[in-house]
């Protein structure tokens, strides 16, 4: 059996390029020391000996890991995915790497990645929304990086916050089913605390209501976040059987509100005649439905964009907090309501 090759090492790349192996580390790290000729020699010898630069040995003797850590409910929602692309996409070039942790919506699994990101002292930690286990924001307090806390606007943030107010989005959907003439109005979803935004956003919606002077119990468990379109299937078929002169109804998500779309086909309800349909998230699915879902924009890739330049900004002036504008959700009208989308 042969043996695996020995790994290059910085050692070696020093001797072929004819340069010390501190010249060597400085010039993967784009020291301003070391001229282009010379990076161009060591980073050409690095490549045809196959060295690749231990940033985590490098890291250790300068005290930067070049991580960021980032924790997200769930792995397969288009939102997240687009918030981390942003993120990822304005880190690009600045040696900082994502480390992410799946929380599956759960609290107490996040305090349990937050404790084990920091024993890796990442540079910052990104976090999704702002409700935190007692010992998860003792940890994050005292962790001594930027924090930033996405998709929420908690009351008392621990540091910075990039997001917007699921509660006031609620509330938009309520103005509008109001503004089309539908009194008597449901929400499925948010109906558990493990999705705290969910939740927020169903809040916002009773709270409309009560401002309308409207019915607020026509409310909907559609189960454990994230909600799927067969859940969200089933809770219209609930609300209906329940309330069966429902005008409109938003959903916490635009795939339950897809869900809940082909159920009203089903069971033969004119969309936007007989029942209007929104969702929230500005999903694809949404946009290319037949008809086309009305749904909130909260501007999912902006979020990681503008954590991006958070983060930046304060790895280059730590005595520059500068919280971020609350981000305004755009409500986009479309064929499910009565708008005139595609």
């Amino acid at each position: 059996m042969t043996r695996p090759a020995k790994p290059p090492t910085m050692a070696d790349v020093a001797k072929a390029a004819g340069v010390s192996p501190m010249t060597v580390s400085r010039a993967f790290k784009r020291d301003a020391s070391v001229s282009e000729p010379t990076r161009r020699t060591i980073l050409e010898t690095a490549e045809r000996l196959g060295y690749i630069f231990d940033s985590m040995a490098a890291g250790l003797s300068s005290r930067r890991t070049g991580f960021v850590a980032v924790t997200i409910p769930s792995i397969n929602n288009a939102n997240f995915a687009d918030t981390v692309r942003g993120l990822v996409e304005n880190l690009r070039g600045t040696g900082l790497q994502i480390l992410l942790g799946y929380t599956d919506y759960d609290m107490h699994e996040e305090e349990r990645l937050v404790e084990q990101f920091l024993t890796r002292r990442p540079e910052a930690m990104v976090l999704t929304g702002g409700k935190h286990t007692p010992r998860c924001r003792h940890l994050l307090e005292k962790a001594g990086i930027p924090i930033i806390e996405t998709w929420d606007l908690p009351a008392d943030p621990i540091d910075q916050v990039v997001g917007f107010s699921n509660a006031d989005a609620g509330r938009m959907m309520v103005r509008h089913f109001v503004e089309r003439g539908c009194s008597r109005l449901g929400f499925i979803g948010g109906d558990t605390t493990r999705d705290t935004r969910g939740l927020d956003r169903r809040r916002g919606f009773v709270d409309g209501l009560n401002e309308a002077g409207l019915d607020a119990t026509r409310l909907v468990a559609a189960g454990l976040p994230p909600v799927s379109m067969r859940e969200g299937a089933q809770a219209l078929r609930d609300l209906i059987e329940r309330w069966p002169d429902t005008e409109a109804v938003m959903c916490v998500s635009d795939l339950s509100a897809f869900g809940a779309l082909t159920e009203c086909l089903r069971m033969g309800i004119a969309v936007p005649d007989r029942l209007a349909v929104a969702g929230f998230g500005a999903y694809e699915v949404s946009e290319l439905s037949v008809p086309s879902i009305t749904t909130i924009d909260v501007h999912a890739e902006r979020i990681g964009a503008e954590t991006a330049a958070c983060i930046l900004g304060r790895l280059d002036d730590a005595a520059a907090p500068g919280i971020p504008e609350p981000l305004v959700p755009r409500l986009l009208l479309r064929q499910s309501t009565g708008g005139v989308g595609n």
